[in-house]
């Protein structure tokens, strides 16, 4: 149902499943990649302790892909882009089938913040939401205090034809029971077809 890969002028992002990745070289950037924990600073899960959590981590991706309920991806930056074919992140959406709606979501090493791969994934999820699933609204959202993840979403949202819905009070819990406001935004199919036309 989901595509197993997706290119983009600068990315190439391939299923997430133990097969996509080195466990090893997974479980180090979940744990004590550089800058981990300002990664994991403003997300709803902790750097990880072991490699089986790692190895859970990339199983979960691989069941929820096959069952229908979330593409996600691994990211790498393709030929020609610093750091080409290393592991940027981790990024895609979860679908509610019954409201018609993606929940977009990712998380960049820091080695690759700064570089517009953020809105780049975005908007090639997005075609995959509307072109290929026919969903009608595509949601993503960040907590009030991540101004980074802020920007990048304002950008991309704006440019895909969508706004800022409102504050939704207590809406995400972390792995550490902690619950969180979010910020969200949505993206309907026919404001993305408008805007991309």
């Amino acid at each position: 149902m989901f595509p197993e890969t997706i290119e983009t002028d600068r990315l190439r992002l391939e299923a997430r499943r133990p097969e996509a990745v080195d466990l090893d070289e997974c479980y180090r950037i979940c744990s004590s990649d550089p800058g981990i924990d300002e990664v994991t600073e403003y997300v709803t899960w902790d750097p990880h302790e072991t490699k089986r959590e790692t190895l859970e981590f990339l199983e979960r991706g691989r069941e929820r892909f096959e069952d229908g309920e979330a593409a996600t991806y691994v990211i790498r930056p393709r030929e020609g882009e610093d750091g080409a074919g290393a592991i940027a992140g981790f990024g895609g959406f979860d679908v509610d089938w019954e409201k018609r709606t993606a929940n977009l979501g990712t998380w960049l090493r820091k080695r690759f913040w700064g570089r517009g791969y953020s809105g780049e994934r975005a908007a090639a999820l997005v075609e995959v939401a509307f072109d290929d699933l026919d969903l009608d609204v595509v949601a993503v959202g960040h907590l009030p205090e991540n101004e980074q993840s802020q920007r990048a979403i304002e950008r991309y949202v704006d440019r895909l034809g969508g706004r800022r819905e409102g504050l939704l009070r207590n809406h995400i819990t972390f792995a550490d029971g902690s619950v969180h406001d979010e910020v969200r935004y949505t993206i309907s199919q026919a404001e993305w077809r408008e805007a991309t036309a």
